[in-house]
C-alpha cells in the first residue's frame, strides 16, 4: 500500500509550475464556465468592466489599424477583421498572417490581441488580419471556422490592394484559435481554392474527447482551463455532448483522419496545459502524414502562461520560437 502510495501523482501540480511563471497564476482569475456566466459576459454590465489594454510601444503604435467588415459566407452575416499594416513604404508584397483569437470557442474578440498582432506586424513586416469570428453558443461549428475562411478569401482576393503576397498567407492563433486555425487549414485544403502557407498553432484545442471520454493525464489541466471547462466549450461549439461519434466532421482537427497535404505546422504547449497530450499527438500525426510540423514543449508551463509577460524566459522563448518560425515560413525556408 504504501508502495502504490508513493508512486501516485500528486494532489496538485502547483509545485511542477515554472517558478518564473508561478507569479502570474496568483493574477489569473479562477472560473467555471457555464449558461449564467456566458449571459453575464454578453451583459453590457460586464463589457463596461472589461479588460483593459497595457499601454502600446511606440514600435507597436506605429502599426496602422483598421477595422473592417468582409462578406460573409454562405449568406452568414458580414465578418469584421482588423487589418494591421507595418509602418514604411513596401518594396515587395509582404507576407501576411490570418490570426484567430483564443477563448474557449465562447469568449474572446480580436481586440484583445491587439498589442501582439502589432508586434508580429512590426518584426516580420507581414500584414496580420485578425479574425472576430462569431461565438458558441450563439453560433456552432462550422460558422466560426466559415468566418475564418471568409476572411481568407477576401485577404486572398484583396492581395494587391492589401499590398499581400498571394503565396506567403500563413494561419494561426491560440488556444480555440489554434484549433480554429487548424480547423481553416484543413477547410481550405478540402476545397482546394486558396494555398495556405504555413500554420502556427498555440497550445491549440484540437480534440473533443479531452476532459470528456479520453483517459486523463494526471499532471495537466489543473489550473486556468481544467477539463469542465473544456467539456464546456465544445458543447457550446457543437451543440452536443462532445467525444462522441456524432462530433462533425472537421469540427475537431485531431479527429480528422487524413492529414495528408495540410500545410506545415508549428506547435508550441505548455507542459502543464491540458492540451498537452492532444497537441503532441497532432503533431505526431502530421508528420506521419508527410506534412512538416515543428514541436516545443514548454516545462512548467500552464494554459496560457504568456501571461507572465516578457520577464519570464518561457515567454520570451515561446514569442522567439514562434517568430522564427513564421520568418522562416514566408522567406520560403
Amino acid at each position: 500500500m504504501a508502495d502504490a502510495e508513493a508512486g501516485s501523482p500528486p494532489k496538485t501540480t502547483r509545485a511542477m509550475i515554472a517558478p518564473e511563471l508561478a507569479p502570474a497564476l496568483e493574477l489569473m482569475p479562477s472560473f467555471e464556465l457555464n449558461d449564467a456566466f456566458i449571459a453575464y459576459l454578453r451583459s453590457g454590465e460586464a463589457l463596461q468592466s472589461g479588460f483593459t489594454q497595457p499601454p502600446l510601444s511606440a514600435e507597436q503604435q506605429a502599426v496602422a489599424c483598421e477595422d473592417r467588415f468582409v462578406p460573409g459566407l454562405n449568406g452568414a452575416p458580414d465578418v469584421r477583421v482588423l487589418v494591421y499594416t507595418p509602418p514604411g513604404a513596401a518594396t515587395a508584397p509582404r507576407p501576411a498572417f490570418l490570426h484567430l483569437h483564443g477563448g474557449g470557442y465562447v469568449l474572446g474578440t480580436a481586440d484583445l490581441n491587439d498589442g501582439s498582432n502589432r508586434s508580429l506586424a512590426h518584426e516580420l513586416g507581414c500584414v496580420v488580419v485578425s479574425v472576430d469570428y462569431r461565438l458558441a453558443p450563439e453560433t456552432r461549428f462550422p460558422g466560426a471556422v466559415e468566418d475564418g475562411y471568409a476572411a481568407l478569401k477576401w485577404l486572398h482576393a484583396e492581395a494587391e490592394v492589401l499590398g499581400v503576397d498571394r503565396g506567403r498567407i500563413a494561419v494561426g492563433g491560440e488556444s480555440a484559435g489554434g484549433g480554429h486555425a487548424a480547423a481553416l487549414a484543413i477547410y481550405a485544403r478540402d476545397r482546394g481554392e486558396i494555398p495556405i502557407l504555413f500554420q502556427s498553432l498555440d497550445s491549440p484545442m484540437l480534440d473533443d474527447r479531452t476532459g470528456a471520454t479520453s483517459d486523463p493525464h494526471p499532471y495537466c489541466g489543473e489550473f486556468v482551463w481544467p477539463p469542465a471547462n473544456n467539456r464546456y466549450g465544445w458543447k457550446a461549439l457543437l451543440g452536443i455532448e462532445p467525444g462522441g461519434p456524432e462530433t462533425p466532421y472537421g469540427a475537431a482537427p485531431a479527429r480528422v483522419a487524413d492529414l495528408a497535404g495540410l500545410p506545415p505546422a508549428f506547435i508550441l504547449v505548455g507542459a502543464l496545459d491540458l492540451f498537452l497530450e492532444e497537441d503532441v499527438e497532432y503533431a505526431r500525426r502530421l508528420i506521419r502524414a508527410g506534412v512538416p510540423a515543428e514541436l516545443h514543449v514548454i516545462p512548467g508551463g500552464f494554459h496560457g502562461f504568456g501571461a507572465a509577460g516578457l520577464g519570464a524566459p518561457q515567454v520570451q522563448t515561446t514569442l522567439r520560437l514562434r517568430r522564427e518560425a513564421l520568418a522562416r515560413a514566408f522567406a520560403g525556408l
